[in-house]
């Protein structure tokens, strides 16, 4: 297994692929980090040599990836939260953000349904 950003990458995958197990880094990036060091993206992980890992090392690094990239995101959210807007209260409710219907679905955001009971009809 080769170690990139603090991720054992599989070995027996496409370059291409393996990839886009770091945090941060998805098809097109990994296309592109691929094809800046002349690497082609069929090769599997396996058959790189230590010059193309350590080539692959650099670009990598020169992205924002794993670590600093959660808390990047986190730290958005919480200035959401604290100035108020929209997302930020949606965000504090835990409820869907991009005005999706929340009376049917938004069971992810949501959570599992907490059975509320039905008030007795009072009969006059």
């Amino acid at each position: 297994m080769a170690r990139i950003a603090g991720i054992d990458i599989p070995k027996n995958k496409r370059g291409v692929i393996a990839l886009t197990y770091i945090f941060g880094i998805g098809r097109s990036t990994a296309q592109s980090i691929l094809a800046k060091n002349n690497i082609d993206e069929n090769i599997k992980v396996q058959d790189w040599t230590d010059e193309q890992i350590g080539m692959i090392r650099e670009s990598v690094n020169e992205i924002k990836t794993e670590g600093s990239l959660r808390s990047e995101i986190q730290l958005n959210i919480k200035r959401l939260m604290d100035i108020g807007c929209q997302r930020g209260i949606r965000h504090r409710a835990g409820l869907p953000l991009r005005g999706q219907r929340t009376k049917n679905n938004s069971r992810t955001r949501k959570g599992k349904r907490k059975t509320v009971a039905n008030k007795k009809k009072v009969t006059k």
